[in-house]
């Protein structure tokens, strides 16, 4: 039986290696298959070291400001704005907000390549946080008043690349400064803060909804100066002296974020489960102001202060769920059981939303669902440390996994407009069966994982 703990001795060591020395792909007959396969730049970091209790506290602090400014208009901003220029559209802000996500997901292994060769009195990392934040503010200005729903458009793809470039800088940090025996309490903080920051945002937002630009800008604002904060607080330092090799390519890029399937089943089969099931999670958030705005009969600029509540109380829920699912899958030594527990519920939650015509019976789905997407979330990573197929390589496997979520984040704000116009009558749109699709889809990504992931219990 395959033991659970996230690194065997060996593997322990051979990551702890990594982290301080990517390995030259020149070298010479010594080099083995593995050198061989990194295929990457030529870079070398000084060895790892704890981190202060402060350094934990400022890089949260960071990671929430970044969040929480890019996440208020994904969840309220952008509809409250496209509702005052095309009212009854909703459709439009599927296509912003997905096109968005195309441009930064092609964009995005690019940045990294740049920022991890980044030569720079600040550090590599610290220019991407503190350009990317100031880069999102000015283009969150100009979408909250700019005229055209083109622009818009633009204005977001900008924004986004923005503040989702920042936020992943912070987040390189962790792997570059945090060593693995403060991971788990690094990644439990920032986790934390990416579910609380949407709430507090939209907590800000509805504090100033009187005006359309403090809508846009006040959480811009609160989440640059967080940011800032870290930056001059806690310095990253140089990089003028890392060792670099400037011969990387296209090709050795886009082949590091690849894999083979059939070398790799298990890893393979997770990685679909996973992407299924986050394609049925955004089906059913990407509308979620215009959804609430529809069956309470409101105006979409008072659904802030529900979507905050509603939020604060799934915050709840989800630290409960993965707290719950994380120790009690650990104590029975059973994962794939967690994830469908958590797909069930997920289609529960789901369900009861789509049929959901007042304000209670909406709180109890959403709940149920954020305590779904938290169970399975948690599961399901530890099942990807299982199945790595390589632990020397977690980090480039690692941002394999993570497109299992972010191309569900892309692409399934561009077909949900198709499904909400099925069987619509005049400007009601069809949110039921948008739902009832995302809680099928959640479903055949859990029974994919129980079913066919065969080295995990």
């Amino acid at each position: 039986m395959r033991k659970y703990s996230n690194l065997d001795t060996k593997s322990s060591r051979a990551v702890r290696v990594e982290a301080a020395t990517v390995l030259p792909t020149t070298a010479g007959p010594a080099a083995g298959p593995q050198n061989q396969e990194l295929n990457g730049p030529d870079l070398v970091a000084p060895p790892l070291k704890r981190v202060s209790a402060s350094y934990l506290f400022w890089i949260t602090v960071a990671n929430f400001g970044a969040g929480m400014a890019m996440m208020v208009p994904l969840s309220y901003a952008l509809a409250v704005r496209i509702s005052e220029l095309e009212p009854g559209h909703e459709e439009v802000l599927g296509y912003v907000t997905g096109s968005a996500q195309l441009v930064y997901l092609v964009l995005s292994p690019l940045l990294g390549v740049w920022s991890d060769r980044l030569r720079s009195p600040f550090g590599r990392r610290t220019p991407f946080i503190v350009v990317g934040s100031l880069l999102g503010l000015v283009a969150v200005y100009f979408v909250a008043i700019t005229p055209s729903l083109l622009l818009i458009g633009v204005g977001w793809v900008i924004g986004l690349l923005g503040w989702a470039t920042a936020g992943q800088a912070i987040q390189t940090l962790l792997a570059d400064k945090v060593p693995e025996e403060q991971r788990g309490r690094a990644s439990a903080l920032t986790g934390m803060t990416s579910q609380i920051a949407p709430v507090f945002g939209i907590g800000i937002a509805y504090a100033v909804s009187s005006s359309t630009v403090l809508i846009f800008v006040v959480p811009g604002i609160v989440g640059l100066v967080l940011v800032l904060a870290f930056v001059f607080i806690k310095r990253e330092g140089s990089s003028r002296d890392i060792v670099r090799n400037d011969t990387i390519g296209v090709k050795t890029l886009l082949s590091s974020y690849v894999f083979n399937p059939r070398k790799h089943p298990d890893f393979g089969w997770n990685w679909l489960g996973r992407f299924i099931f986050f394609m049925g999670l955004y089906f059913n958030t990407t509308f979620g102001t215009f959804f609430y705005a529809q069956r309470l009969d409101i105006p979409v600029k008072e659904v802030a202060g529900i979507v905050a509540a509603i939020g604060i109380i799934g915050v709840v829920a989800a630290t409960g769920g993965a707290l719950v699912g994380g120790f009690l899958s650990d104590k029975l030594g059973r994962r794939k059981l967690f994830t469908l527990i958590g797909a069930l519920l997920f289609v529960a939650g789901a369900i009861v939303e789509a049929f959901a015509h007042s304000i209670v019976p909406l709180i109890v789905g959403s709940v149920i669902m954020q305590l779904a997407i938290a169970a399975f979330s948690v599961v399901d990573q530890a099942i990807v440390f299982a199945v790595l197929p390589n632990r020397a390589e977690a980090g480039r496997y690692l941002a394999v996994v993570a497109f299992a979520q972010k191309i569900p984040s892309a692409i399934a704000p561009l077909i949900a407009p198709l499904i909400i116009l099925i069987g619509a009558v005049g400007a009601e749109k069809n949110y039921t069966i948008l739902y009832l699709v995302g809680a099928v889809f959640a479903l055949v990504g859990g029974l994919i994982i129980l079913t066919k992931v065969k080295s995990v219990r």
